[in-house]
């Protein structure tokens, strides 16, 4: 099992940046596969990126490749998602998870943290 803290929500313009961290602490963090997922009001919670334990192949959904990049520090045990030209349909409130090796689910999550874009 492993701990996991979202960061760095917070109310931006359209158009602007931010930057999500997730810290983790307990179980070996380079063996886990990490993602990012958020839910809007109203809304189900929906698959947004995704990053391999080595690092080396990342995914992200539809709607956001070319604005958001998803990394990891294995060093700093973090995951990141870098969040560019944000729009009102990105706000929502943002989660990490964590997939074990071997495994379909991700079964590790974090408290989630709020991301408000503004017209």
């Amino acid at each position: 099992q492993v701990q996991l803290v979202e960061s760095g929500g917070g109310l931006v313009q359209a158009g602007g940046s931010l930057r999500l961290s997730c810290a983790a602490s307990g179980r070996s963090f380079s063996t886990y596969d990490m993602g990012w997922f958020r839910q809007a009001p109203g809304k189900g919670r929906e698959f947004v990126a995704a990053i391999t334990r080595s690092g080396g192949s990342t995914y992200a959904t539809e709607s956001v490749k070319g604005r958001f990049t998803i990394s990891r520090d294995s060093a700093k045990n973090t995951v990141y998602l870098e969040m560019n030209s944000l729009k009102p349909e990105d706000t929502a409130v943002y989660y990490c998870a964590a997939r074990a090796a071997f495994s379909t689910t991700y079964r590790d999550w974090g408290q989630g943290t709020q991301v408000t874009v503004s017209s």
